[in-house]
């Protein structure tokens, strides 16, 4: 036989299992597509193309 402490313990967990069972639950996508998508607008520029450049700022 077991504990009244031990069979409380138990009812509880089932019926905290039961509540969170019927609880309404939204299944969310979790499948990332294989791309990112594309940007719209201006293509995409080489890097070699880009001017750079060092900014200093002295304060």
């Amino acid at each position: 036989m077991l504990d009244p402490w031990i069979i409380e313990e138990i009812r509880k967990r089932e019926e905290e299992r039961r509540r969170e069972a019927e609880r309404p639950r939204i299944e969310m996508p979790c499948e990332l597509p294989h791309h990112p998508p594309e940007r719209e607008g201006k293509p995409p520029e080489d890097d070699a193309d880009k001017k750079r450049g060092v900014v200093i700022i002295d304060l």
